[in-house]
């Protein structure tokens, strides 16, 4: 009996851990748009048996050793760099979980597995044309920026996933005596 108790908490920790990796917006868009390869789908999914395991393999971890483990992994198998700030939330709840999943609180990682899944964001990602673009860019040294909405799938709606601010020249009014000769624009301050 107490094995089947602790199969049943090692399989709650590992929904919840796919819970969160599923939420978690960084990784969503790095899936949707392909970053990982023609496999992207598949490394998402074998990422969420790589954390589990990474939590069972060493049980005493700091939030920094999280956060580098999974800002590594993104790098590795998605070519992403996360700077949105999302990663040392996810592994805080990520080391939140383990540390219910240690205790026994089936409870508590059953709710938390359950309000990760309420608030779901799905995400879109679209590339923002730059200024003067042209065909003859070079491709391996190009940098592409990316503009993200998030629209909230579950019912919560206690700003877990904030809508984009706008940001840049887009933001303002660009008026045509602002666009100089080289193509540069002056940005002006409002008042």
């Amino acid at each position: 009996m107490m094995a089947d108790a602790a199969e049943d908490s090692r399989a709650l920790f590992g929904a919840a851990v796919r819970a969160a990796l599923e939420a978690w917006p960084a990784l969503q868009i790095a899936v949707e748009n392909g970053f990982g390869g023609v496999y992207s789908q598949e490394k998402a999914e074998w990422l969420g048996g790589a954390v589990e395991e990474y939590f069972f393999r060493n049980a005493d971890l700091e939030l920094d050793e999280v956060e580098d483990f999974l800002g590594e992994l993104m790098m590795n198998e998605f070519d992403t760099v996360v700077e949105d700030g999302s990663l040392p939330q996810v592994s805080q709840q990520l080391q939140t979980m383990f540390h219910h999943f240690q205790k026994g609180d089936r409870a508590a990682l059953k709710e938390m597995a359950s309000l990760i899944t309420q608030r779901k964001c799905k995400v879109r990602a679209t590339a923002l044309p730059t200024a003067g673009e042209t065909d003859e860019d070079d491709d391996a040294n190009s940098v592409e920026e990316m503009e993200v909405a998030a629209t909230n799938d579950g019912a919560a709606t206690d700003g877990v996933c904030p809508q984009p601010e706008p940001s840049g020249p887009d933001s303002q009014t660009i008026k045509e005596e602002d666009i100089v000769e080289d193509g540069w624009t002056i940005v002006r301050r409002k008042k």
